[in-house]
């Protein structure tokens, strides 16, 4: 655990019937402890996962200053149990991503309220000026169906340029509860300002909810902002080295599953452990093999290379 910088970021990865837990360092991304489960992970083994990382812990005289993860429930008990006083910081990714689930799915039901009022045409072409009428709506209203699709991601984007910003407002005219989506969702964006202490940001985070509580609709839709983990999220607040994601875990379970993909044979729990120790030990090589690239391309250069 050398240049254990304090802070680390847990998860589990699912490969078939195996489940490789894993803790990695959140602000150097190595990955320090892992362990493959032929089961999925219950809280016993979560339990003694973490205090055998708490035993190497205070083997090396290091100390543990915070930890992120998801929203899993596989963590809370845990982690308050053996690390009581580290703050536990949920993946500000996950909740985030989870709000902005719920948003595009009201998006979609709005499309399909639409769909519901078309009128329905008679074959071949409207003679009567009310089938002309019925025509015109119902291609207005495909048209609005087809723009609320097209430009969904409007509603979740982080910040929208003026252009995009006239298109939502275009798209929006006549969905007032789609228009108070939005500025919600840009609330939401603005609690996780680093800018802001935790205190203040849950004291927005207090007045946002009691604005969605006003919108029966919105609060069905938005019923991810009353869950503790939206509170935990913003724990990185106080704390300027405490990363707000779980990067650093996601990018190892990613590499890893890039490195399963170029495996035809029969997966077992041996393979997938050896797999992750080789990967390991090139991340103990990284630095060796950055200098070893520095000095070649300034060898080339005619440059000497010093430390």
């Amino acid at each position: 655990m050398g240049g254990f910088s304090g802070y680390i970021a847990a998860d589990e990865l699912y490969d078939g019937p195996f489940c490789v837990l894993s803790i990695v360092d959140n602000r150097n991304f190595r990955r320090l402890m892992y362990e493959v489960l032929d089961h999925n992970p219950t809280h016993q083994d979560m339990m003694r996962f973490f205090r055998r990382f708490k035993k190497e812990l205070e083997a090396r005289g290091l100390e543990l200053l915070g930890v992120t993860t998801d929203g899993s429930p596989l963590y809370p008990e845990p982690l308050a149990e053996l690390f009581e006083d580290v703050p536990h910081q949920i993946c500000e990714f996950h909740v985030i991503k989870e709000i902005n689930r719920e948003v595009l799915k009201s998006v979609a039901q709005a499309r399909r309220e639409l769909k519901k009022l078309q009128p329905k045409l008679k074959r071949g072409r409207p003679s009567s000026p009310s089938a002309r009428r019925a025509a015109r709506k119902k291609k207005r209203l495909q048209s609005k169906i087809s723009e609320l699709f097209e430009y969904r991601y409007l509603f979740v984007k982080h910040s929208l340029t003026p252009k995009e910003k006239k298109i939502l407002r275009r798209i929006a005219r006549g969905l007032r509860h789609l228009r108070n989506l939005r500025s919600i969702v840009d609330e939401v964006y603005n609690l996780f300002d680093r800018r802001c202490r935790t205190e203040t940001a849950l004291e927005k985070l207090s007045r946002l909810r009691w604005r969605v509580r006003r919108f029966k609709i919105l609060g069905e839709t938005l019923k991810k902002l009353f869950t503790p983990n939206i509170e935990k999220a913003l724990t990185f607040l106080d704390d300027s080295l405490l990363p707000s994601t779980s990067n650093a875990v996601e990018r190892g379970n990613r590499r890893h599953r890039k490195m399963q993909k170029s495996i035809y044979r029969v997966r077992t729990r041996q393979q997938i452990s050896r797999r992750i120790a080789v990967d390991m030990q090139r991340d103990a090589q990284a630095a060796g093999r950055f200098r070893t690239t520095t000095t070649l391309h300034w060898e080339r250069n005619g440059i000497q290379y010093s430390r």
